[in-house]
C-alpha cells in the first residue's frame, strides 16, 4: 500500500513538471551565474523587480504582462519555466535562507510597515475579512499564524542577515533608504550585478518603476499578469481579489506612526528589538538593545 501511494505521488510529480503546473519554491535547479532577488513579503520586492527588470533590459517595456518572463518567481512558476529561463537568471524568492543561492540582493523593511502592508494584502485576497481587526493581526503576524508553517519577518531576515551579512555576494538593502535615495541605492545594484552604472539608464529605469506608472500598469495588466503566473497561483488569485485594494502599495515609509495602534507598536518591538535595532530601525516603546555592527 506505501509503495503504491509513493508510485502515484512520483507520477504526479513527474505529470505536474512535464505540463507546467507545479510550483518550483525551493526545489529547483540553481546555477552558479543565478542572482536572487530576496525579501520578506511585502517588503518592496515587487518595485526592486521593476527597478532591476527596467535596469537590465533598457527600453524593453517592462511590464506586469512580461515580469515574470525576465525576472520570474519561485512561488509562482513552475520548474520549467524557470529552467528555461536564458542565463544568467535574475529570480525573485520570498524564501528563507537557502545555502545555494549564489549571489542574493535582499530587501529588508522596518516590521513595523510590513505588518500594515501585509494586512492590506490578506484583505485584499480575502484571506481574511474586514472584521479582524489589525491588533489581532499583528499578534498572528507576530507569532506566525498569518501564514502557517513560514517563517515570521525575523526568522526570514535573521536567516540571511546573520549567515551572509558582510559576505561580497550579498546585498543588504534597506526599503526606506531606497525611497529616499533610488539612485544611489540603485547605482549599488548595478555595481552588484556588473552594469555600468551610468546616470541616465539609471534615472530611466526610477522613471519607468514609480509607483504611479506601476499602478497604472496594474489596472491595465491585472488579467494579463495573471496569465503569466503559475496554474496554481493564478487560480488563487483570480478567484479571490478585492479590486478596491490595490496590490501595488503607496511606496512609503513610517505610515505605522500613524496607523499602527501603540499596543501592537510594543508587540512588534518586544518580540524583535534586538534585531530591528540590528539592521537599522530605531524603536519607540521599548528600550534600545545594545548591538553590534553586522
Amino acid at each position: 500500500m506505501e509503495l503504491c501511494a509513493q508510485m502515484l505521488y512520483g507520477m504526479k510529480v513527474v505529470v505536474t513538471y512535464l505540463l507546467g503546473t507545479d510550483i518550483a519554491g525551493r526545489n529547483f535547479a540553481v546555477y552558479p551565474d543565478d542572482t536572487f532577488l530576496v525579501s520578506y513579503p511585502r517588503s518592496g520586492n515587487t518595485w526592486t523587480r521593476f527597478l532591476i527588470a527596467n535596469l537590465v533590459h533598457p527600453g524593453g517595456d517592462v511590464s506586469f504582462a512580461n515580469i515574470e518572463r525576465l525576472i520570474p518567481d519561485t512561488l509562482s512558476q513552475s520548474n520549467k519555466t524557470l529552467k528555461g529561463t536564458p542565463r544568467p537568471r535574475i529570480i525573485k524568492s520570498h524564501q528563507y535562507f537557502d545555502p545555494r543561492y549564489p549571489k542574493t540582493i535582499y530587501i529588508v523593511r522596518d516590521p513595523r510597515d510590513v505588518a500594515l502592508s501585509y494586512y492590506g494584502y490578506n484583505r485584499r485576497y480575502m484571506h481574511i475579512d474586514d472584521s479582524v481587526r489589525l491588533e489581532a493581526f499583528v499578534d498572528g503576524f507576530v507569532s506566525g499564524r498569518v501564514i502557517p508553517g513560514s517563517a515570521t519577518w525575523a526568522e526570514h531576515v535573521a536567516s540571511w542577515v546573520y549567515t551572509r551579512g558582510g559576505n561580497a555576494s550579498f546585498l543588504l538593502l534597506r526599503y526606506e533608504e531606497m525611497l529616499r535615495s533610488t539612485m544611489t541605492v540603485l547605482e549599488r545594484i548595478a555595481n552588484f550585478l556588473g552594469i555600468d552604472p551610468e546616470p541616465a539608464r539609471l534615472q530611466m529605469a526610477i522613471d519607468l518603476s514609480s509607483v504611479n506608472r506601476m499602478r497604472k500598469l496594474e489596472k491595465l495588466q491585472g488579467d494579463d499578469w495573471l496569465k503569466t503566473l503559475g496554474y496554481a497561483d493564478r487560480r488563487a488569485k483570480k478567484n479571490k481579489t478585492r479590486q478596491d485594494i490595490p496590490f501595488v502599495g503607496g511606496a512609503t515609509a513610517g505610515s505605522w506612526r500613524a496607523s499602527l495602534p501603540e499596543q501592537s507598536v510594543r508587540r512588534i518591538e518586544s518580540a524583535w528589538g534586538e534585531l530591528m535595532t540590528k539592521v537599522g530601525y530605531e524603536l519607540a516603546t521599548v528600550h534600545q538593545p545594545q548591538t553590534v555592527d553586522l
